[in-house]
């Protein structure tokens, strides 16, 4: 049965490496940016509600750009990523911070907007039609105490000019088992993760599964990230510019507590993403080729 589901694109990075604000960078044929195109394959697959996690200080641009193309297809909130959710005790400790603070305190700071099934996304990554339809059906018929993630092949997943991080997955009878936060790059034709905090790498298998942060929750995440927020800031607040609060760590806190079964779906779909800047030309080309091929519309919003 098709229940109301929620879409939650975390928009407030700055795009240092891109150079720029890139979830507003136009890469379609009309000016859409990547973020169109992902509430239009989310709205095709049944999703009833988005909610932008973005900066305060973007909210207008986001608003008038992005908000108004899309509010007359599907409910639009907003959620601010600041340090409201802070815990008193460490507000002064993040308040010299000047990175956002991780994937995973951008999905807290939605709590109070979101009281169903929800699938979680970056708002600069192209994750496919395939992938929001198995991601409606999986919310459709979530299971307690199960979570779901969309995994990508690795090897379709890198950018040509340089690292970028991903959520390295060991998977076993399409459930997680162990999830770890690397940089990723190809070098001299081999696939090499290293995790972020340390210098070792390993070479990877190009079927080897990666979080792309497609990732598929009830709403008791976030009882789960508020404790896990607590335990996070106790063990980095002295050094919290050098610590990233990132969802995969918390997924897999989740599965050494065993606390949930996280599954894991395949998709046929294709990723594309900007994390530098010279990764547009590839984003602009599959979209084009896309919409000519009929899979989009040449203009996906009337009020373009």
């Amino acid at each position: 049965m098709k229940k109301d589901k929620t879409l939650l694109i975390m928009a407030a990075g700055l795009g240092s490496r891109f150079g720029g604000l890139k979830q507003l960078e136009p890469v379609g044929p009309n000016g859409e940016f990547i973020i169109d195109y992902s509430i239009y394959d989310a709205i095709e697959a049944g999703f009833t509600k988005v909610v932008f996690v973005v900066k305060e200080d973007f909210y207008e641009s986001f608003r008038e750009t992005i908000g108004k193309r899309v509010e007359n297809y599907i409910r639009v909130e907003y959620a601010f990523q600041n340090n409201n959710y802070i815990p008193t005790r460490f507000k002064s400790l993040i308040n010299k911070r000047t990175k956002p603070l991780g994937t995973a305190y951008a999905i807290y700071c939605a709590k109070d907007k979101i009281n169903e099934p929800f699938a979680v996304i970056n708002a600069d990554d192209y994750y496919g039609k395939d992938a929001y339809i198995k991601a409606s059906s999986y919310l459709d018929n979530i299971i307690y105490n199960h979570y779901g993630i969309v995994g990508y092949m690795v090897s379709n997943t890198l950018s040509p000019n340089g690292a970028a991080k991903r959520g390295v997955m060991e998977v076993g009878n399409h459930k997680l088992s162990k999830i770890t936060e690397c940089k990723v790059m190809n070098k001299k034709g081999k696939i090499i993760a290293s995790p972020l905090h340390s210098s070792k790498g390993k070479e990877l298998d190009e079927n080897t599964l990666v979080c792309m942060n497609l990732l598929l929750f009830s709403p008791d995440i976030f009882d789960i990230l508020s404790d896990e927020l607590y335990l996070f800031l106790s063990l980095h607040g002295k050094d919290i510019d050098n610590f990233e609060f990132q969802i995969p760590d918390v997924l897999d806190t989740c599965l050494r507590k065993n606390i949930k079964t996280i599954d894991v779906i395949n998709t046929t779909s294709t990723w594309y993403g900007m994390t530098y800047k010279e990764d547009k030309p590839l984003v602009v080309n599959a979209l084009r080729e896309m919409t000519e091929e009929g899979l989009y519309p040449q203009k996906l919003w009337k009020n373009i």
